[in-house]
């Protein structure tokens, strides 16, 4: 696992300042363990302030039940939490005041309870609910309050979700496959507002998705989660500079360098050999210069091809 160009955590004391804009989010030592299975080991997060941070991972590997522990809406076995600087366990109204949360399910509350009810009553948790920037986004969202909930279909009612969401202006926005399931239309309106609300905000936005390319236009860092671990963190830069295919040819009976480290995927055609490696261009291609073999090409990975290697893991011998 490589951590670069990552900002310091904050102060764990609970105390340290927030920059202007958004809230960085950190872990460190965070697991989590149900009936014995790991969910999370060790995890060590860091989502700067102000960015969009994905976290991508298959079904299963751990996203929701890490979201869910930074809002404290579960209990990590053990490890350190800070939002904005403060510990949600101990702070947890002062950091739910400043975030909103869409979560992976679209039940929203009683099937009875019309939308505009329902956004009423959210509206007492949070100090800076703005009624007006409500009404605009519902309107933009084409949001009928008075629906009752059990009627919305799951695009609407991530719609209301959404609205809920970003009535407060809030400086954290969580959003867990918060796509997942709608249809290309509601996926677009969706993707639209949260881009419009992180150019007049600023926020930091950590959302959850397998779906990679529905978010690739949002995303400038990113996590990798594979079976509750972080296999990567960094920014999408950093990513697309140091994860690249390499094809090479060289002698009969070549095999490559014998100390080729990063290698996350190695297949032969021929005379050639590919590798997908993890590092700096300069130093793989003088490895594989050095043990006999010539670099035909080098091609970087896009960000969904990219991510998939890293879910996938190292190729086993």
């Amino acid at each position: 696992m490589i951590t670069p160009n990552l900002i310091p955590a904050p102060d764990l004391d609970g105390t340290s300042p927030e920059p202007h804009g958004g809230l960085s989010v950190s872990t460190r030592r965070l697991s989590k363990t149900y009936r014995r299975e790991a969910a999370l080991t060790d995890v060590a997060l860091t989502a700067p302030a102000g960015a969009v941070y994905m976290l991508a991972g298959a079904n299963g590997a751990g996203k929701t039940t890490l979201l869910r522990i930074l809002l404290n809406l579960e209990r990590a076995d053990s490890g350190e939490i800070r939002v904005g600087g403060l510990d949600p366990r101990r702070q947890g109204p002062a950091v739910r005041a400043q975030l909103g949360y869409v979560p992976d399910r679209f039940d929203t509350g009683p099937g009875w309870m019309s939308a505009g009810l329902w956004l009423d009553q959210r509206s007492a948790y949070y100090p800076a609910w703005d009624a007006d920037y409500l009404d605009a986004l519902c309107r933009r969202l084409e949001i009928d309050r008075g629906r009752k909930l059990g009627q919305l279909s799951k695009g609407q009612a991530r719609r209301v979700q959404l609205a809920a969401a970003l009535a407060h202006r809030p400086a954290l926005l969580v959003l867990d496959e918060p796509i997942d399931g709608l249809d290309p239309v509601a996926k677009d309106v969706f993707l639209g507002l949260v881009s419009d609300h992180l150019a007049d905000t600023g926020c930091t936005v950590l959302v959850s998705s397998h779906q990679i390319h529905e978010i690739d236009g949002l995303t400038d860092h990113v996590g990798v989660l594979a079976a509750g671990r972080l296999m990567f963190q960094g920014e999408r830069e950093t990513l697309h500079r140091t994860l690249k295919v390499y094809s090479a040819t060289g002698p009969d009976g070549w095999t490559g360098p014998p100390d080729l480290a990063g290698v996350l995927h190695k297949g032969r055609f021929g005379r050639d050999i590919q590798w997908t490696v993890q590092g700096e261009e300069a130093d793989i291609v003088a490895r594989i210069t050095a043990s006999g073999g010539q670099v035909r090409n080098v091609a970087p990975l896009n960000l969904h091809d990219a991510v998939v290697t890293l879910m996938r893991g190292k190729d086993p011998a």
